[in-house]
């Protein structure tokens, strides 16, 4: 199996996962935060739904210049189930479009002459769209906790739901 492959099929596992987390977050709290120094509720949710589509999109050229992140608010659940659909498609696209040569190609970030960062585009793939994805969803599932929701199941049994019956 090709590369690209592997991990457009790690990409729509993990989505339904994802989708699960994201259809527990309670549309009157989106505006909630753990913490003064804590991104919203809705803010963290539309993130996790967008970083998989962002990230194919940043790194699709193999030069990118360093540019200011802000984060938006979900203004509703459905925006954040929306857009995660949206960002799946697009990375499974953009996935879809790149051999394993092109996975092994360099990427780079630069502040003008300077190169900020430079790996291959698979280290990107892994570290920055795919576990940066799962700490985020990892973060969701304590505010949700926090806000007294039920917790998915996401690798295993959660304290409120398990998926092998017991």
């Amino acid at each position: 199996m090709a590369m690209t492959q592997a991990f457009i099929d790690e990409l729509q596992r993990e989505g339904a996962t994802t989708r699960r987390v994201l259809e527990r977050v309670p549309q009157d709290k989106l505006t909630w935060k753990p913490h003064a120094k804590s991104w919203s509720l809705g803010s963290l949710a539309l993130h996790i739904a967008q970083v998989p589509g962002a990230i194919a999109d940043l790194i699709t050229p193999t030069t990118r210049e360093v540019f200011p992140f802000t984060q938006a608010e979900a203004a509703s659940t459905g925006e954040i189930l929306k857009a995660l659909d949206d960002s799946l498609t697009k990375a499974s696209g953009e996935l879809a479009g790149w051999s394993d040569g092109d996975l092994m190609t360099e990427w780079k970030m630069t502040a003008g002459p300077k190169t900020v960062m430079a790996m291959p585009r698979i280290a990107v793939v892994r570290t920055v769209m795919l576990n940066h994805w799962y700490h985020h969803r990892g973060q969701l599932s304590v505010y949700l906790r926090e806000l007294d929701v039920p917790v998915p199941a996401i690798y295993g049994p959660s304290a409120d739901e398990n998926p092998f019956g017991a």
